[in-house]
């Protein structure tokens, strides 16, 4: 996105990119259909020690204008849910639309090649790859964060970063399943169950489906919430998020003779684990309705301590990265080396589950380019 809005400024510009085609990362997001861009896009969706970093890129280039781009190309898209918009056909097509408008702007890209060499003098940033070194006035770094190290990504935008004197946000998983610990092993014999939740920790809340899994939990609430949890903190997960107060006391006048297990509203392997857990048996009509509302308190906030995450492995996505305070925020140059931008996952900003960490790769990209 920097490259091509660049190029079609009249800049030269050389695209350097270890891996072996352009865009991997696009072509598996969305499960193939890539998750392009989301028209909720706003500032409180992103993570960052500066909340307000996001806002000057955002607003200068939205999820609109995104999706005038894809129209002009005639790709078909649709919005699944929550604002987030898919390809009807495939992240192939994104991927082809980026690299004819690079195609435009006479962008050179070479693939395959590893950069072994960055130095800067005399005004000029020179990058070895290979057994040549290109020179430029201007760097910009969009190598991303380590999440999925089997496409390729590594911590090299810190590493850089740091070489020029730059501070770093200790780079964690993101939007990335929990593991459980032996206290929960009866959850994990859930493994492949998915119910509609919502799920806290600390003051956030997000409320979509929670899934089981054999090593503890994932599904688009738990992974929007890991982006917020640290080692050691609790989630809360509400089983019944619709449920009106009072509810198993209705139930009790309602079906006297029922169990608590037959009157969850949840799938069957789930509704059975957590009667087992509450340890309330027999006929609701025998049941005190105190242990009603405690069971009903329950539910409504059952608590999970992970010990920990499945790792950037399984991560989408960074929190954490180049810090904010080194970069302008209109420009994302970095303040200590004039021509030297980062951009997008490799930047100390992280966006909700949903096409958020592509606008901004795209609304980054644009800012940088917009400067050199």
């Amino acid at each position: 996105m920097c490259a091509l809005t660049a190029g079609q400024r009249g800049r030269r510009v050389l695209v350097v990119d270890h891996a072996d085609k352009i865009g991997k990362k696009i072509l598996i997001s969305g499960g193939g259909r890539c998750n392009f861009t989301n028209i909720h896009t706003a500032p409180d969706r992103f993570i960052s020690a500066n909340p307000h970093f996001v806002k000057s890129a955002l607003s200068r280039y939205s999820a609109q204008d995104f999706i005038a781009m894809v129209d002009r190309h005639r790709i078909k898209w649709h919005e699944k849910t929550l604002g987030q918009l898919f390809c009807d056909d495939s992240a192939r097509q994104i991927v082809a639309m980026l690299q004819d408008e690079c195609d435009k702007g006479g962008v050179d890209i070479r693939l395959g090649q590893a950069v072994s060499v960055v130095s800067h003098s005399d005004g000029q940033y020179r990058v070895r790859f290979g057994d040549k070194t290109y020179t430029a006035p201007s760097l910009v770094v969009a190598t991303g964060g380590p999440s999925i190290p089997k496409m390729g990504a590594t911590g090299f935008a810190y590493d850089l970063a740091r070489q020029f004197g730059l501070k770093v946000v200790e780079p964690r998983p993101a939007l990335v399943p929990f593991t459980l610990g032996a206290d929960d092993i009866l959850f994990r014999e859930l493994s492949g169950v998915a119910t509609d939740t919502t799920v806290t920790c600390g003051k956030t809340a997000f409320r979509e489906a929670s899934l089981f899994t054999h090593k503890g939990l994932s599904g688009p609430a738990i992974l929007q919430i890991s982006s917020y949890w640290k080692h050691g903190q609790s989630i809360g997960i509400n089983f019944l998020p619709d449920a009106a107060t009072g509810w198993l006391k209705v139930a009790k006048r309602d079906k006297p003779r029922a169990g608590v297990k037959s009157v969850l509203p949840l799938p069957d392997r789930l509704a059975t684990a957590l009667a087992d857990r509450l340890a309330i048996t027999g006929e609701l009509a025998n049941i005190p309705d105190r242990a009603l509302e405690a069971a009903e308190d329950r539910l409504a906030n059952w608590q999970f301590t992970p010990n920990g995450t499945e790792g950037f492995a399984k991560a989408e996505v960074t929190v954490g990265g180049v810090s904010t305070a080194e970069l302008s925020s209109q420009t994302m140059e970095a303040k200590k080396s004039p021509g030297l931008y980062f951009i997008g996952e490799a930047v100390d900003v992280t966006g909700w589950l949903g096409g958020y960490n592509f606008q901004w790769a795209w609304a980054s990209g644009v800012a940088a380019a917009s400067n050199i």
